[in-house]
């Protein structure tokens, strides 16, 4: 009894030191001083589709000159019982898959809608990322795989080889749905130091001073690679920290190991900066690293050091100031987005959790802000949305998590 009464006594202690702690350390970073942009979630943002059309995984956020959002998602993850409508003859009254990339406007409102397979150009098995350059083209990439390699079931306890990269390509269009062009062909890459192909590109982004069209390559490959964005004509590529790229299998990433001296795939984001530095996402290695505009090194950041599986540096974007001060980093794994200093990439706060309600994330994967500081983010896996999160001015730090940013009571 005597026994029992002590454990439950050391229990309420510690208890009141971790509540203690907590509120010391809300108290410290209150008065510390630090500031840090503040958002709450739209939850009326967007509008609902028409047509009874409803989104998969949305694998992909731009923002373009005019503030219009557009998104890519994937018409095929949608569960046969999502679609009941598009069965022949249909099975019910509702639902249908929304065509693959879609135009809102600042109200939400569904303005464009267009792709798929067409005339000239390889549409890819599995759409990912989406970006609208300083022209307004859009770009879009891909990271399918072909049919299964045939053979006999793999032995019991061992992993089937994985089909291979059928997607080594990425699109050019106008912004209502013209083709432009396509670098790479499907099933024709020969690895990281292909100059002519891709293998499973994650996203792009396109320099207005040089016209230059930088790729995370991505979920094949594990480069960036930098072409001409009118020719398609190759210009560079690199690996982690300016190396040539190696397709060494480098097993499961352990973040108690040595920190790896090649990407991981996938290589999930490449975004450059108005003073001209290249911030890559090296998802699964927890990693963002840096580099000029020729490939040279320039530093790196670990995030969340301890997450496995996929990751926890999936995109970036920056903020619309014109020193960009602060990176929002995208964490699909631990379902958060990360607002850190870009120049020192120190961690501020972050917002965010697991759950399908407005403000909370299941797998999000893109991000993306607009002219007035907005940021949007998309959902992959059975997360299947977009959302927008309202600017609301600097203010201070008050914790490191700041949990769902549910709307102020006026």
């Amino acid at each position: 009894m005597k026994r029992n009464l002590l454990i439950g006594s050391a229990f309420v202690a510690t208890i009141v030191v971790l509540g203690v702690g907590s509120s010391v350390l809300g108290r410290k970073a209150q008065a510390s001083g630090i500031e840090a942009p503040r958002f709450e979630v739209d939850p009326m943002w967007p509008k609902p589709l028409p047509n009874h059309w409803v989104v998969g995984n949305t694998i992909g956020v731009s923002v373009d000159a005019s503030d219009h959002v557009w998104i890519i998602h994937r018409a095929g993850s949608l569960e046969p019982k999502e679609i009941y409508a598009s069965t022949t003859p249909p099975g019910a009254s509702c639902c249908l898959p929304a065509p693959p990339v879609l135009e809102f406007d600042q109200e939400g409102n569904l303005i464009g809608h267009w792709g798929g397979p067409g005339q000239g150009y390889d549409w890819p098995e599995s759409n990912h990322g989406i970006t609208v350059d300083y022209k307004g083209n859009v770009w879009i990439g891909g990271n399918g795989r072909g049919p299964q390699p045939k053979g006999l079931p793999p032995v019991e306890g061992q992993v089937a080889p994985a089909a291979p990269f059928k997607d080594n390509e990425i699109l050019k269009f106008t912004q209502d749905g013209k083709f432009l062009m396509q670098i790479g062909k499907p099933g024709q890459s020969k690895g990281s130091n292909d100059l002519q192909n891709l293998k499973g590109p994650a996203k792009m982004f396109i320099d207005r001073k040089t016209n230059e069209l930088y790729v995370a390559d991505g979920y094949g490959n594990k480069r960036v690679i930098v072409f001409d964005a009118d020719s398609g004509k190759y210009k560079r590529h690199w690996g982690a920290y300016g190396h040539k790229p190696d397709d060494t299998n480098l097993g499961n990433y352990n973040p108690d190991a040595p920190i790896a001296q090649q990407f991981r795939s996938p290589v999930h984001c490449a975004e450059l900066s108005n003073d001209n530095l290249l911030y890559v996402c090296d998802r699964v290695n927890d990693r963002i690293q840096v580099f000029k505009p020729d490939g040279t090194f320039v530093k790196e950041m670990i995030v969340a050091k301890r997450t496995l599986g996929d990751g926890s540096v999936w995109d970036i974007a920056f903020s619309k100031d014109p020193q960009q001060k602060y990176i929002y980093l995208s964490d699909g794994a631990n379902e958060k987005v990360y607002i850190m200093l870009r120049d020192t990439l120190e961690i501020l706060t972050s917002f965010g959790d697991g759950g399908r309600q407005p403000g909370q994330f299941y797998a999000v994967h893109s991000i993306a802000t607009d002219s007035k500081g907005n940021v949007y983010t998309t959902e992959t896996y059975r997360g299947q949305r977009l959302q927008r999160f309202n600017y609301k001015g600097m203010g201070t730090v008050a914790k490191m998590d700041q949990g769902v940013l549910w709307p102020a009571k006026k």
